[in-house]
């Protein structure tokens, strides 16, 4: 049986097979948006109306840990095939090298959140010729 090319048609690869540049991932970007947000967020944060309405509870891609447990591959697979009330990314819709950018850009999503805030500093020292408590 003849192959594709450029990964489009050949079978999925176990580790990402795709390098990112900014017009893969501004193309996995609008893709994201497109098929993506309605259900997991425009960040990923997986809080929306819809995955409510649908009776889900969808990971929050925004918090690195998220995603720790899943391969390219899975991710690959599950945007690919569908998984549970999720539906597949039909092969008319997305190339294979496209759906590895969208792996790319959702491992992204928890990189661009602001940073946890700073632990509450400790309480200042009284300041210099201040009377010491109990004086």
């Amino acid at each position: 049986m003849p192959g594709g090319g450029a990964g489009q048609d050949a079978a999925p690869a176990s580790t990402n097979p795709v390098k990112s540049t900014a017009a893969s991932q501004e193309k996995a970007k609008k893709l994201y948006a497109q098929d993506c947000a309605v259900c997991h967020g425009d960040n990923g944060n997986g809080k929306t109306d819809v995955a409510s309405s649908m009776g889900v509870t969808l990971a929050d891609w925004t918090d690195p840990k998220a995603l720790a447990d899943k391969s390219d591959q899975q991710l690959f697979d599950i945007i690919r095939k569908g998984k549970d009330k999720m539906p597949a990314e039909d092969a008319g819709r997305a190339k294979n090298d496209e759906i590895w950018s969208v792996v790319t850009f959702i491992r992204g999503l928890s990189k661009n959140q602001p940073a946890a805030p700073p632990a509450p500093a400790p309480a200042a020292p009284a300041p210099e010729g201040a009377p010491a408590p109990g004086h």
